[in-house]
């Protein structure tokens, strides 16, 4: 199969896919699109968003309909890396015996990760970037295709701990989850207050989802694309040549070179998806408030004037 007949249809299974999510989830468009969006470019997702508004539901339904194994971790104060990665057991032999954990599988909700401390969501960074953990000194590989979904309370709640940089930088979405319109709301009471049971129909398979991700890295892009890119990440970083006036103002800091190439790569999986071939300027800035707005961050004249980092990505366009 050529390139060009793969793009056109992925366009249309991830039409198909939309719809086979929407039997379940009422609106939240926006949301699905940038988790798909992810996974077609082989990147991590964080979901923000108060307690409530079907974020488990949300991943489980996306993980069946793409045909991929999900597991769920409920993230706690009292989690050890261990429960995470698997630990060494002696078996009945008197051997050691590694146990997998629930971090072997495709798709993993890191459910609440901001309510654990540091050392145990950091148990997750090798994963997420190496696609493999250690544990006790051996290597293991992950499956492929591997995704971690996670979600963060507001972090203004009682009992969550900030995510370290590092870990932050590793997901390439972070995406806000709102409460639903009235209508949305009134339409999930309905379908969800009533004993019908909605069959979820998987269209991928892990294959193919490998597959896409080599599609998306080959799809051309031109170099007046790449430097828009380049140069918006570049306007974030206060006191450097790129900055803005509303930067140097509100910024404390700004995005590493890894957002660049996620704007990139989520920039081609938008285009693919909307029925181009590659990507333009447009796609860019149709990802970057996902790609940058929780590696922009913000200082307190921003807090105290009500500047949210959206008003400030958006000024550089």
């Amino acid at each position: 199969m050529s390139d060009v007949t793969a793009v056109e249809n992925l366009g249309k299974k991830h039409l198909a896919l939309k719809k086979e999510i929407a039997k379940v989830i009422i609106g939240q468009e926006q949301v699905i699109d940038e988790i798909l969006l992810a996974i077609y470019s082989g990147g991590h997702a964080l979901l923000i968003g108060v307690p409530g508004l079907a974020k488990t539901l949300m991943v489980n339904t996306i993980a069946t309909a793409l045909g991929l194994d999900f597991k769920r971790i409920q993230f706690t104060p009292d989690l050890m890396p261990s429960d995470i990665l698997g630990s060494e057991i002696l078996d009945k032999n008197r051997e050691f015996k590694f146990l997998k954990g629930p971090v072997f599988s495709n798709i993993i909700l890191a459910d609440e990760i901001n309510r654990t401390p540091p050392k145990t969501q950091s148990a997750l960074l090798e994963a997420m970037q190496e696609r493999a953990v250690t544990v006790a000194g051996e290597h293991y590989k992950l499956n492929l295709p591997y995704f971690v979904l996670a979600t963060q309370n507001p972090i203004e709640q009682e009992g969550t701990y900030p995510l370290p940089e590092a870990q932050l930088d590793r997901f390439m979405f972070a995406i806000n989850l709102d409460y639903p319109s009235f209508e949305e709301e009134v339409a999930v009471v309905k379908a969800t207050t009533t004993d019908d049971n909605v069959t979820i129909n998987s269209l991928f398979t892990a294959e193919e989802i490998v597959e896409i991700q080599h599609l998306i890295r080959r799809v051309p892009v031109a170099d007046n694309v790449v430097e828009y890119a380049v140069k918006l990440v570049g306007k974030t970083r206060p006191g450097s040549n790129l900055a803005t006036d509303t930067v140097n103002q509100y910024v404390d800091w700004g995005a590493g070179p890894r957002a660049s190439q996620n704007l990139i790569l989520a920039a081609k999986s938008h285009a693919i998806v909307h029925g181009k071939f590659s990507p333009d300027m447009e796609d860019v800035q149709a990802v970057a408030n996902g790609i940058l707005r929780h590696r922009v961050l913000k200082n307190y004249k921003a807090d105290a004037e009500g500047v949210s980092i959206e008003n400030i990505i958006t000024s550089l366009f």
